[in-house]
């Protein structure tokens, strides 16, 4: 999947109140940017991180500048969690996620029974529906990637509902998009909450599928990459100690 627009540089200056980046861009300039991830950006959002950002000047946006990736290491991350699911759409149409391939039709914003929406549904005539909820994932060390970076009772609800529907005979599966090259596998944040890890371990155990892939990310967009090693933990490090060698101590957010 290409960004939205020509892709520009820049330097991260500060994270501030969630949603919001200043970044002084490469002509000098300083913008305030949409930053779309609603989590900490934990190890993501070091101050004089080198940016990528797109830029569209519709009046409708309260915005023009957006952050797609930060620049960690070696390595960019892509930070905005809405390109992640049509990415994966693009890889389910091309075959490229074997674990939930061969289906007939793809629908995406799939309702369920309660109302809400799943991020995809996979029919096959003669088979049960799969539902498949995708997450974007920025928080790693040492080579492990760890969702979520801060605690989510949304993603908690979404374990629910996906043990749910296994349990009236369909199908429900756990997508991690990781979107950074550095890791090889993935595995819940205990540390950093407790309760969707042990919910997580507990709808496996139940059914609900997990699968994991990492995302190319470079200045011409997001690609789906390989297939990684789910690990289940536990993994209790903490937010704290996390963020003591991630971020040397830094806050994430105002």
């Amino acid at each position: 999947m290409r960004f939205p627009g020509p892709v520009h540089d820049g330097r991260l200056l500060r994270r501030y109140k969630r949603f919001l980046a200043d970044v002084e861009l490469d002509d000098g300039r300083t913008v305030t940017a949409h930053c779309a991830n609603p989590g900490s950006m934990l190890g993501v959002s070091r101050p004089g991180s080198a940016v990528l950002l797109t830029h569209d000047p519709r009046p409708s946006r309260k915005l023009a500048w957006s952050v797609e990736a930060i620049r960690v290491g070696r390595v960019w991350v892509g930070i905005h969690p809405v390109r992640a699911n049509p990415v994966v759409a693009e890889a389910l149409g091309r075959g490229l996620v074997p674990a939930i391939g061969g289906f007939a039709e793809l629908r995406r914003e799939a309702r369920w029974d309660d109302g809400g929406r799943a991020d995809f549904r996979l029919d096959t005539p003669g088979r049960p529906p799969t539902w498949v909820e995708v997450k974007n994932v920025t928080l790693a060390l040492g080579g492990l990637a760890l969702f979520p970076d801060a605690p989510t009772e949304r993603g908690r609800k979404h374990l629910r509902i996906l043990a749910a529907r296994v349990e009236a005979g369909e199908r429900g599966v756990l997508l991690f998009a990781v979107s950074r090259p550095d890791v090889a596998a993935v595995g819940p944040a205990d540390g950093i909450d407790p309760e969707y890890g042990r919910l997580l371990r507990e709808v496996r155990g139940a059914g609900v599928e997990v699968v994991a892939h990492r995302m190319r990310v470079g200045r011409a967009g997001l690609v789906l990459d390989a297939p990684i090693r789910f690990d289940p933990g536990p993994h209790p490090v903490s937010a704290e100690a996390l963020r003591r060698v991630l971020d040397g101590g830094a806050a994430n957010c105002d």
